[in-house]
């Protein structure tokens, strides 16, 4: 057998089913590439569809494995959350996304997994989602006071907010300040 960890030859689309069964209407876009599934929902129904998944024997995806989130400016809905679920016992996984306006709230999934405190923290330091019902939303990452998101694409990466002011050198100097080395 070749070394590495084992790829299912088939991406697991009994778990798309079951969702589409227990959640009518839930399932607004399925994609597969290279054998991995993800499938697109309506952010209010992101709880419902990660207990249906994590509690359902047929899908026993009893880990989140990872939770991220995207800026997409140029989208009405300029935000994604991404979900990565994952089962020990039948050795599959699954991707869930949700859209979210500027501004809106997706639910949190910590009464779920609570391993997603710390991922849901950092996409709000980072991106700047807001996740209603958190036990404890606030930036992991970044100072309290810090008013930016530093992973949204409109990130001004070579000088921050204008709004702090900083005596002396930088740091880091900007890439403008790199011609002379």
């Amino acid at each position: 057998m070749a070394g590495g960890p084992y790829v299912a030859p088939a991406p697991p689309t009994a778990l798309v089913d079951r969702l589409r069964e227990a959640i009518p209407g839930s399932v607004l876009e399925v994609t597969e590439f290279r054998n991995e599934l993800t499938v697109r929902l309506p952010k209010e129904r992101i709880v419902e569809a990660c207990r249906v998944l994590r509690d359902d024997p047929a899908s026993d995806c009893d880990m989140l494995t990872d939770l991220t989130a995207l800026h997409y400016p140029d989208r009405d809905e300029a935000y994604e959350v991404v979900y990565q679920l994952y089962s020990l016992q039948k050795n599959h996984s699954l991707r869930l996304k949700v859209r979210v306006r500027e501004n809106e709230p997706v639910d949190s999934v910590t009464a779920v997994w609570p391993g997603a405190n710390w991922l849901e923290r950092e996409a709000f330091d980072l991106v700047g989602v807001r996740f209603r019902g958190h036990p404890d939303l606030r930036r992991i990452i970044m100072p309290e006071d810090y008013t930016d998101h530093p992973l949204r694409k409109d990130f001004d990466v070579e000088g921050g907010p204008a709004s702090i002011d900083v005596e002396g050198r930088p740091a880091s100097p900007g890439f403008r300040d790199m011609d002379h080395c």
